[in-house]
Parts: structure tokens; C-alpha cells; sequence
């Protein structure tokens, strides 16, 4: 059981919010002599600590307490901007150093943007912190020994491989073929001083001279949309470098659904998907590198957190029947798969571990996200909720754990809204509505383009906050919209026989044409989506015997999660109405899932633990849905 720490048991040290918009925080990262070695600049939802904002980012900065304040190694320096100290901060620092602006990463959560010095790293952690506070033992499965031999004589006739393996008496190593084939001409070429590669007991490399200090793997997040790989050294357990691409089997269709129906009508299909999702892992695989420095020839080990089907289109197994009932996978854990037989162009022998998946429609990015955010080991009752075309939930105590998926549709990928994009450059991602005046912020701060799945998340909240929407999500008529909103009410207009907001003007008041809009049809694309996951995570606590005004904490997770309003998100009734400090952004769970598997032997086994730990709840036989569904499409009073 985790220890529940101070920040927790008080809240006075954890800043408040009201749950709504976003801040940039703006890194320094520095050398031993102070100058700077990079500079980033991240947007992240109000409410998430400057900690795991870096963490999510490949930024390391020191913690030894999975982020609770306690280790008081996490110290930043904030250089502009204005972050009160907590009363940890006064523990930790002298009356200077907090005037100075020092304070304890992990306490930094602010409703302004902020930038911050992160000093160079001054130890060299045994233990890596992952997910939401969660810590694990750095033992990762790659092991390397370095050993200086004595060389063979007409007294000593073993076999290289006899001889190198009695060298390393903590390992038990079985060697491959290919593996055998360098041994003879490293040993001699090297006087007989190598180091030896492990994964696990299998031996796959000698490598000349002494190597121990490059050892990598790669943790990747294969989304139906984004896929996301960081770059791990497993000496320390930090992040060396982190990339995101669109998946490149976005022409196939933009849902697991399309892409299933794709291989169904074309035989050929499932090939080209198996490699788009290779090139996309590959892409990903250098980009990182790069940018860290690294041979690829040292990263050894590769973890993939995906859904059953991108799983499945990945290995080039056929999908079919996970898209039609009863929805069932070739294998919920698949055997030990090389890097190689998946095309990723690394080392050699290098191998691939794949995240296990409880059901066709909870996959291994969930297995991933719950092992990191510990769904199996708090004690607090929690929800997990994972936003996208397809939502999965999971709601447990530590003791009893229940999942579920439902099907949100493209609203919150934008796909089916009117001027909907992704979230890019230009990208609306949130409103607001403060003393009459609609307030819209882009991605970048560039000019609006369209709205993207946090955007009208917000503006949805937005206009039923002021009474422009009502409950049931019909726009006002134009009587009502003067009488509750005077100033915004010239921008409810009627467009192709449609009632329509605009959010953004692009010439001037009336003139629709290039201008960014909401229509009526894309709030009810927003109410059918909402209404699936809020259904979800009802029946899920009927089943668990709860009110969800029990829950702690609800945790959002996923690439569109992480940047959703708190706020808006009750409002709109897509998550349980509770205090917005119970709403935790979450960030990648599949990501740092994924990482804790590379990081971690334990994890690895943990997550496996899991397939046998969660109870998975089908919602598509239940009489009842549809009727939950109906009650959930309007938006709460």
C-alpha cells in the first residue's frame, strides 16, 4: 500500500484552481557552470506541477519521492513569474533562496505562466519516478557486465562462450546463434576486455572495451492518432528525449473501426498498415536519438503500449475479429517479439516487449496507464478515465478494480465538427467567458485555424454557463440569447438553415465566410460523445455499489485528456460533478506505463498482474445502456 503523503492529507500546501485554461511553463535546463544546455517551452493545463509537466516532457529533474514533497530534492528556481512558497518550500529552503524564487518543483502549480531554472542533476537515482507518483526499482531486464578475461592456453581450453560466462556469475545467460557468431573476433580483437548484453538470461551481444555506460531503451505510445516514443537511459532511469508524430495510418481511417473495415476489403491492407505503423515507430526511433545523441545500436530493448488492434496491425496479425462480436483478440499477452521482426531499426537482437490487453476495446495503453497510476495499489476509490474516439475507463480501490470501454466517436479528434482541427498550430483549445467578453486562446498563440477537442469542450461549458445553450443543448432563441447575454448575443446566427456561434470573427461582425464557428449539430456530437463515457463510468460504480460522490480522485488521461478542462469537463457533465481539485490531468499513462516496464522487471511482471487483477464490464449487452445513455445527453442543471 502507498503511504498517503503530507500534500495530500493537507491541502493548504497544494495551490487551488478554479480548473480551467492553460500556462506555459517556460524550462531552462543547466550545466555544472550555470549556462544553459536547452531551453523548452511547455503548455499544460492549470492545476498540473511543474514536476510532472517535466517528467511528461524528457526534462529530469531530481526526485527520490515520486513527486510528495517529502525528498525535497526536486529544487527549481523560478525567474520570472510569481509561484508562493508552500510550507514545505520554508523546510526547504533559507528565507534567501525562497526571495530568490527557489521552490520544490513538485509544489509549483500556478495559474500564470512561468519560467523556471532546472539545475543539473546531483545524483544518480537507484529509483526513477514515473506516472502520477508513482516510484519503481530501477532494475530494468537489460544488464550489462563488463569483464576483463584471462585468455585461453593449452591448460585452458573452455569455449569462449564458457569463458565469458563464468566471468558473470549473477547471471544465468543463454546465448542465440546469431548471438554466438561475433564472439570469436570481439574477444581477441579486445585483448579479451568486453562487455556483455543482456536482456533478461538471453545474451545477445559482446561489444569490445567497456560499455556499461550506454544502455537504452525506448518507450513508445502507439495511438490510433498520436504515437509517442521517450527515450530512456536505464543506468539512471531519466528521460533523454521525448517525440510525437501523427500515426501514419491515418489515411485508413481515423478509428480502430475504419482500419479493421480496411483490411476486411482489401487483402492487402493489413500489410501496408503493418508497415505504416513500422515507419511511424521507426521515424519516432531516430528523431530521439537524434536529438539525445545515441547510437541506436544501444538501445536494447523497446516497450509498445497500444490498443488491441493497433497491437495486432503492428505484428501483421488480422484483425477481423476484433471488430465484429464477440470481439475477440488472437492473444491477450504475446510471447517474447524482437525489435527486428517488427522492422525497428536498432540493435540487432534487440528485443520488443508489447503490453498485454485485457479485452478488443481496453488494450495495453490501458494495462499501461493503471500500472502507472497505481490503479492496483492506492486505496482511494478512483476513476480513470482515458478520452478519445474510443474511451476506456477504469475504476478501482486497490482491492477491486473494474474496466470498461465506450464508444465516444471522433468529437473529441474534432473529426466530425464543422470547423474542427487537430490540435496544431492555430488550434482553438480554450474559452472562456468572464464579465460578458468571450476570451479564446489558440495553440502557439497564432490565428485561429478551427477548434480542437479541448476548445469545444470549453465552449460547450461556456455557453451553457452564460445560458446561451440550454440543458438540453439547443442554442437560445435570439430573445432569450439579448436578455442573458447582450454582448454575445450578435454572434448566434443562422447559417445554411443551421443555428450557429462564432467564435472567431475573420473580417467583420456578420460576415461569416472564413470565420471559426460552433454549430448546432457539433454540440450534439459533443453530447452523444460525453454521454457514452459519462454512462460508462455510471454503470461501472452501479457495479462497484459506490456514488460517485464517493470517488477521491478522477484521473484523465491520454494526448486529449491531459489538456481538458477540469472545470469544463463538469460542467458539461462528462465527468462526476466534484471538487475541480479531484480532477488530475494525468498526462501519457500509457507512455510512463510503458516505461515502467523497461525500467522495471517488477513492473513488467506487474503488469501482466493486472490481466488477472481488473474485471472487465461489456457495456454492449446490457439492456439498460441505451436508457443510461438518453439520461446522459443533456448537460447537468
Amino acid at each position: 500500500m502507498r503511504n498517503i503523503s503530507k500534500k495530500e492529507l493537507d491541502p493548504s500546501l497544494v495551490p487551488h484552481h478554479d480548473g480551467t485554461g492553460r500556462i506555459k511553463l517556460a524550462f531552462r535546463i543547466l550545466e555544472k557552470d550555470s549556462s544553459v544546455s536547452a531551453e523548452k517551452t511547455i503548455t499544460v493545463p492549470t492545476g498540473v506541477s511543474a514536476f510532472d509537466a517535466a517528467s511528461w516532457n524528457g526534462i529530469a529533474i531530481d526526485s527520490t519521492c515520486g513527486g510528495y514533497g517529502t525528498c525535497k530534492k526536486c529544487r527549481v528556481k523560478i525567474t520570472d513569474g510569481d509561484v508562493e512558497p508552500s510550507k514545505l518550500d520554508f523546510r526547504a529552503f533559507t528565507e534567501t533562496e525562497i526571495k530568490q524564487g527557489w521552490r520544490l518543483a513538485c509544489l509549483v502549480r500556478t495559474s500564470t505562466d512561468i519560467s523556471i531554472d532546472v539545475p543539473p542533476l546531483t545524483t544518480r537515482p537507484k529509483a526513477a519516478t514515473v506516472g502520477v507518483g508513482r516510484q519503481v526499482i530501477l532494475r530494468p531486464a537489460v544488464q550489462k557486465r563488463y569483464v576483463e578475461l584471462e585468455e585461453p592456453t593449452l591448460h585452458d581450453q573452455r569455449t569462449d562462450i564458457v569463458r565469458l560466462f563464468d566471468a558473470i556469475d549473477d547471471i544465468e545467460g543463454t546465448a542465440s546463434l546469431a548471438a554466438m557468431r561475433n564472439i570469436p573476433r570481439v574477444l581477441r580483437a579486445a585483448n579479451f576486455k568486453v562487455t556483455a548484453v543482456f536482456v533478461d538470461q538471453a545474451f545477445i551481444d559482446i561489444e569490445p572495451g567497456d560499455t556499461t555506460a550506454f544502455r537504452y531503451g525506448i518507450a513508445y505510445d502507439l495511438g490510433t492518432t498520436t504515437v509517442v516514443a521517450t527515450l530512456l537511459d536505464l543506468n539512471t532511469g531519466t528521460p533523454l528525449a521525448v517525440k510525437s508524430i501523427l500515426n501514419k495510418q491515418q489515411p485508413f481511417g481515423a478509428d480502430v473501426i475504419t482500419r479493421i473495415s480496411a483490411t476486411m476489403l482489401d487483402p492487402a491492407a493489413l500489410q501496408k498498415l503493418s508497415s505504416l505503423a513500422q515507419e511511424t515507430l521507426n521515424q519516432l526511433t531516430q528523431e530521439v536519438c537524434i536529438e539525445a545523441g545515441v547510437n541506436p545500436l544501444h538501445v536494447y530493448e523497446i516497450a509498445i503500449a497500444g490498443n488491441a488492434t493497433m497491437n495486432q496491425l503492428l505484428l501483421g496479425i488480422d484483425p477481423e475479429p476484433l471488430g465484429v462480436a464477440p470481439f475477440i483478440m488472437a492473444a491477450a499477452d504475446f510471447p517474447d517479439v524482437d525489435a527486428a521482426d517488427i522492422g525497428i531499426a536498432i540493435h540487432p537482437r534487440a528485443k520488443a516487449v508489447i503490453l498485454p490487453s485485457l479485452g478488443a476495446y481496453v488494450g495495453g495503453d490501458i494495462i499501461a496507464g493503471a500500472l502507472a497510476s497505481g490503479m492496483d495499489r492506492d486505496k482511494r476509490l478512483r476513476l480513470f478515465i482515458d478520452v478519445g474516439t474510443n474511451c476506456e475507463i477504469v475504476l478501482g480501490d486497490g482491492e477491486k478494480i473494474l474496466a470498461t470501454a465506450a464508444p465516444a466517436g471522433p468529437a473529441f479528434e474534432a473529426a466530425s465538427i464543422k470547423c474542427g482541427v487537430r490540435a496544431a498550430s492555430g488550434a482553438i483549445e480554450t474559452i472562456k467567458i468572464t464579465d460578458g467578453q468571450l476570451i479564446i486562446g489558440t495553440i502557439d498563440d497564432t490565428p485561429a485555424i478551427g477548434i480542437c477537442g479541448s476548445g469545444l469542450v470549453d465552449a460547450c461549458a461556456s455557453l451553457v454557463g452564460v445560458g446561451l445553450l440550454d440543458h438540453s443543448g439547443r442554442f437560445v432563441t435570439d430573445e432569450v440569447a439579448r436578455e442573458v447575454a447582450p454582448t454575445l448575443a450578435d454572434r448566434l446566427l443562422e447559417r445554411e438553415g443551421e443555428r450557429v456561434f462564432v467564435l472567431t470573427w475573420s473580417k467583420e461582425v456578420g460576415d461569416l465566410s472564413d470565420c471559426v464557428f460552433l454549430t448546432q449539430r457539433d454540440v450534439r456530437e459533443l453530447q452523444f460523445a460525453k454521454a457514452a463515457i459519462a454512462t460508462g463510468w455510471a454503470l461501472l460504480l452501479e457495479e462497484f455499489g459506490v456514488a460517485e460522490s464517493e470517488i477521491q480522485q478522477v484521473l484523465l488521461a491520454g494526448s486529449f485528456g491531459s489538456y481538458l478542462s477540469p472545470a469544463s469537463a463538469i460542467k458539461i457533465g462528462l465527468v462526476p460533478k466534484l471538487s475541480v481539485m479531484r480532477i488530475l490531468s494525468a498526462g501519457n499513462v500509457a507512455g510512463e506505463g510503458a516505461k515502467m516496464v523497461l525500467l522495471s522487471a517488477q513492473e513488467r511482471h506487474g503488469a501482466s498482474a493486472l490481466l488477472e487483477e481488473i474485471d472487465y464490464i461489456e457495456l454492449s449487452d446490457r439492456a439498460d445502456f441505451n436508457d443510461k445513455f438518453v439520461d446522459r445527453l443533456s448537460f447537468p442543471v
